[in-house]
C-alpha cells in the first residue's frame, strides 16, 4: 500500500520541536544535577557547581558583527574572556585575531538553538528577538539575559513578546524606548526589566568608517530604496509601481532589501531583480554592511525601517517615507497603539523626513528635486537624533561596563539597579 507523503506545516513544526527540547531539557539538568551532588559526595563536601562563561554574546548572524565589535573589543583591551557564538561560519569574529575572545559557529536554525538551551553562563548578551517565546528557551544555568537593541528607534516594532523574558534591555538613548518597555511591562503584568542607556555601538562602528571613505570621482545622483520587509513593507506593497518610475530617472537607483527578505520573502526579492537584471542604472545590494551605500545616497526612500534613522544620524540628511497604513497586529505595537500615528516612528517622520504618497510616483524626479534642494530638515534631524542617539562613541565601554558590573553584582548576592 502507497501512503501519501507526511507533511508537517512549521508552526507545528516548532511547537513539536519546542516539546522535544523541554523533555531533553528536563532530562539533562535532572542529570546534571545528580553528577553534581555525586561529585559533591565523593569529594567530601569540596567540590562546587560553577558555570561554564562568565561572559557570552549570541549573534544569530553575521551581519551583527559591527553591532557586537566595539563590545568584544573593549573585552580584548582589558583581557576578559567572553564567549562569541555564532550561527554564521564566516563570521567576521573567526578572522579578528583576538587572545580573549573565544568563536564558536552553532549552526543555524535548532542546530544553534539546541545548543543555546542548554548553555551554562553568568550572563548573555544577544539582539535576538523571541528568548523564550519559541524555540530559543532560557536555560536554567544561565544567571542573566541581556538583550541589545540593533536600532536606535522604538521596542514595540519587534514581533509579539518579542524580548518579554530578558533580564534587562540596553537601550540607545531616548525615553520613547524605555517607556514602550515599561507600558508593555504593564499591559501583560510582567515584572520590570532593567533599562540601561548605553548609546549605538554599530552607530559608533559606522560613523568612524564613513569618516574614512574617500568621495566617489565623477558622482551620480543617488537614490538608495531600503525598505523593511513583510506584507506592510514598501517592496511587497509597491514593488515595481515604484521602481519604474526611478529606474526611468537615468540617476543610479540602489535596492538594499532588509536582509529577512532574502529569506522570507526570496521569490519577490528574485522576481523584481529579474524584471530590472538589464537596467544599466538600478543595482541591487546584498552586502553584510549598509554603510557604502548609505555613502553613495543622496536621498534614501523607506518606510519605516530603522536604517532610516541610520541614514539621517550618519549623513545628516532627510529620508523620504511612503505613506501606508502597517499592519500593527504580528508587532507588540499593536498592544498599545490604535494606529500607528501614534508610535514614535512616524512622530519623528513626520518632523524629521518628507512623506511620498503613492499616487506621487509617476512624479518622482520632481518630488525628489525639491526635496534634496530643502535644507531646513538639518534642524529637525539634530533634534531626533539627540533624542534617540545618546553616548555617542562609548557605547562599545558601556555595554561591557555594564555586563562586568552585573555579574558582580551576581557574585556578591547584591541586588541589581
Amino acid at each position: 500500500m502507497n501512503l501519501p507523503p507526511l507533511y508537517i506545516d512549521p508552526g507545528t513544526g516548532s511547537m513539536l520541536f519546542t516539546i522535544v527540547i523541554g523533555a531533553t531539557a528536563a532530562v539533562f539538568f535532572v542529570f546534571r544535577a545528580l553528577v553534581i551532588k555525586a561529585k559533591v559526595f565523593f569529594s567530601g563536601g569540596r567540590a562546587k557547581q560553577g558555570v561554564q562563561n562568565t561572559f557570552v554574546i549570541y549573534a544569530e548572524d553575521k551581519r551583527y558583527w559591527t553591532l557586537f565589535k566595539p563590545i568584544a573589543e573593549e573585552f580584548e583591551k582589558r583581557a576578559i574572556e567572553l564567549l562569541y557564538l555564532t550561527s554564521s561560519p564566516d563570521d567576521p569574529v573567526f578572522d579578528a585575531g583576538y587572545q580573549s575572545i573565544k568563536a564558536e559557529c552553532l549552526g543555524e536554525g535548532n542546530k544553534a538553538f539546541a545548543r543555546i538551551n542548554f548553555l551554562s553562563a553568568d550572563f548573555v548578551l544577544s539582539t535576538t528577538p523571541g528568548l523564550d517565546v519559541y524555540q530559543w528557551k532560557r536555560s536554567k544555568t544561565v544567571r542573566h539575559y541581556s538583550h541589545i537593541f540593533h536600532s536606535a528607534d522604538e521596542p514595540v516594532k519587534y514581533e509579539l513578546f518579542g524580548i518579554d523574558y530578558y533580564d534587562s534591555i540596553l537601550v540607545t538613548g531616548g525615553e520613547h524606548q524605555k517607556n514602550d518597555i515599561r507600558k508593555l511591562e504593564q499591559a501583560r503584568r510582567l515584572p520590570e526589566k532593567q533599562v540601561v542607556t548605553v548609546g549605538c555601538p554599530y552607530l559608533d562602528e559606522y560613523a568612524g568608517k564613513i569618516a574614512q571613505l574617500p568621495k566617489e570621482e565623477n558622482h551620480i545622483f543617488t537614490v538608495l530604496v531600503s525598505p523593511s520587509w513583510g506584507a506592510s513593507a514598501l517592496l511587497s506593497r509597491y514593488g515595481e509601481k515604484l521602481l519604474d518610475p526611478l529606474a526611468e530617472t537615468g540617476w543610479r537607483i540602489i535596492v538594499r532589501p532588509h536582509p529577512q527578505s532574502l529569506s522570507a520573502e526570496k521569490e519577490m526579492i528574485d522576481w523584481l531583480s529579474g524584471k530590472y537584471r538589464e537596467n544599466p542604472n538600478l543595482e541591487w545590494d546584498y552586502s553584510r554592511e549598509n554603510i557604502i551605500s548609505l555613502n553613495k545616497a543622496d536621498i534614501m526612500i523607506s518606510d519605516f525601517s530603522g536604517i532610516m534613522l541610520d541614514y539621517m544620524f550618519l549623513r545628516n540628511k532627510p529620508v523620504i517615507y511612503v505613506s501606508q497604513n502597517m499592519d500593527l497586529r504580528p508587532y507588540d505595537a499593536h498592544i498599545l497603539y490604535a494606529d500607528q500615528e501614534k508610535m514614535w516612528t512616524f512622530r519623528t517622520l513626520r518632523k524629521a523626513g518628507i512623506e511620498l504618497r503613492p499616487e506621487l510616483f509617476d512624479d518622482l524626479p520632481g518630488f525628489i528635486a525639491k526635496i534634496s534642494d530643502d535644507a531646513s530638515l538639518e534642524q529637525a534631524i539634530d533634534a531626533v537624533k539627540a533624542e534617540a542617539w545618546h553616548y555617542r562613541g562609548e557605547a562599545g565601554k558601556r555595554v561591557a561596563d555594564f555586563m562586568i558590573e552585573t555579574v558582580n553584582a551576581i557574585h556578591n548576592g547584591e541586588p541589581l539597579a
